[in-house]
């Protein structure tokens, strides 16, 4: 048998658990994926630095090919407002985010 709650506290106390509970566990889900998507976005940076550096004439057109992509998809993302809610954009973004992360460390290396 399913307990009833009687009283007003009793139901706005359920309820306020409820919803805080579905926010975070939402909330976590969605951070999680962000945060496995920024750290494929630095392994992907790291593969793309160390693969050009091996022959030393492809450099040039690696960073050509790595700044039209994060120029493209920045100009996809931030026009419209819309496209913030679709799930997979910002996962691209997030990408992104760890691509430019992966080279400021690797530049940072580089000059030390």
């Amino acid at each position: 048998m399913k307990y009833i709650p009687k009283t007003n506290l009793e139901i706005q106390t359920n309820l306020t658990f409820y919803y805080f509970s579905n926010f975070i566990n939402y909330k976590l889900n969605y951070l999680s994926i962000q945060l496995l998507n920024i750290l494929l976005g630095f392994f992907i940076s790291t593969t793309l630095s160390t693969i050009s550096a091996q022959t030393g004439d492809w450099g040039v057109i690696a960073a050509a090919i790595i700044v039209t992509n994060q120029e493209i998809v920045s100009k996809i993302i931030y026009k419209y407002t819309i496209i913030n809610q679709i799930k997979w954009l910002t996962y691209c973004n997030s990408i992104k985010i760890g691509i430019l992360y992966g080279l400021f460390v690797d530049a940072f290396k580089l000059g030390s």
